[in-house]
């Protein structure tokens, strides 16, 4: 218990109290997210908030947890944060071009999977399959780091909304951990929760600081060694059906996990790369809606709640039917939201008073807040 609360406590100052600091430097060096007509905001923002989560949880960890009683597994770990946090930071700063950042993911992911045994080494009837490989673990591994780093970038699209589900996972996991005994993990998980916590009180609406891709990537590859480790740690098993344990896990990660292999699954049926840019997200779907920054966080964090809460009452029914209940019930949502939810405010955009470069890009309903010098008639 102490270890868990001075992890939560260190990682919330040192990150609340580096937060206006860079901030400050920030604006001084004018190194900003400049907004143009992709962006949702209409002002000049700092994308380097990943660097005070990053440094409150790194100090936070090393000052807190003793390394001595975990397995060496750990000293992988932190150095896999080293290399996303820095591979995102310069992306923030210089832009990385996409291949680059791939091939920063693969290295780490191999580490982590070779050398920091990060592995799932058992499907639990999932597709059929129940042990693996160890060359069918590390595809696995593969392929679920990857994923989840990239949907944690991919969902950070709205102010308070990657922090807010990065904090609820992070919640979940780290509970589970501590009432096991597994504090290694669960010190993990709860010094995330207080650095994003910190965070959180800077970048929700109207943000003053994003988390950016040193952020992002940062909680997803995080979020993704939970994941593995809860999968793969046995003694929680006997709270659950065997079966039921990677439904759980991907119950508590199923907002940005769904969200990108469904606009993955658009991108590459309209035969365009899957880390093409687009407005298929479900925060953009909200957003076309009407609803502000701060409704579309609540709403996508009170959905997350329901999943969890859906998946912990099926915890001992068979792997596939929760599965099945999951995707049923996050496809559906996303129906009735497209076709049956209204749209609470149309605006009506003079043509001629817009450059023409942003009119090309404009939809039916605009997501850009209007400036005073554009005219916007409502129409309801």
């Amino acid at each position: 218990m102490i270890q868990v609360v001075a992890g939560i406590i260190i990682a919330y100052l040192v990150s609340y109290f580096l937060l206006p600091l860079v901030i400050r430097v920030a604006h001084d060096n004018q190194l900003y997210d400049i907004p143009d007509e992709r962006k949702i905001h209409n002002h000049e923002v700092s994308s380097l908030g990943g660097i005070a989560i990053f440094t409150g949880i790194i100090l936070s960890l090393l000052l807190v947890s003793d390394f001595s009683n975990y397995s060496t597994d750990f000293q992988y770990f932190i150095a896999a944060f080293f290399i996303i946090f820095i591979l995102g930071l310069i992306d923030d700063i210089f832009f990385l071009k996409a291949w680059k950042k791939i091939l920063g993911q693969l290295f780490v992911t191999a580490m982590l999977t070779i050398k920091g045994n990060l592995l799932i080494t058992n499907f639990y009837g999932f597709l059929g399959i129940h042990e693996l490989t160890h060359i069918e673990s590390i595809y696995a591994s593969f392929f679920t780091i990857l994923l989840l780093i990239n949907s944690f970038n991919l969902i950070d699209g709205i102010d308070g909304l990657a922090g807010s589900i990065g904090f609820t996972a992070c919640l979940l996991f780290g509970t589970f951990f501590f009432i096991n005994n597994d504090m290694a993990y669960a010190v993990l998980a709860f010094t995330v929760c207080g650095a994003l916590l910190a965070f959180l009180m800077y970048n929700f609406p109207p943000a003053k600081i994003f988390m950016g891709d040193s952020g992002s990537t940062l909680i997803g590859l995080m979020s993704a060694i939970l994941a593995i480790k809860f999968i793969e740690d046995r003694s929680i098993h006997h709270y659950f059906d065997d079966q039921a344990i990677p439904a759980i896990a991907f119950g508590f990660l199923l907002m940005p996990l769904m969200d990108v292999l469904r606009v993955f699954a658009i991108r590459i049926s309209k035969k365009q790369s899957p880390l093409s840019p687009d407005r298929n997200h479900f925060h953009h779907l909200l957003q076309n809606k009407g609803l502000s920054h701060t409704e579309i966080t609540i709403t996508m964090v009170t959905a997350q709640f329901l999943f969890v809460a859906l998946t912990l009452l099926m915890r001992n029914i068979a792997l596939h039917i929760i599965l099945a209940a999951q995707f049923t019930l996050y496809f559906s949502s996303v129906y009735v939201l497209k076709r049956f939810i209204p749209i609470r405010k149309k605006l009506h955009i003079v043509r001629d008073e817009l450059p023409e470069t942003i009119v090309e890009d404009l939809k039916v309903y605009t997501i850009y807040p209007a400036k005073e010098k554009i005219s916007v008639r409502e129409d309801s």
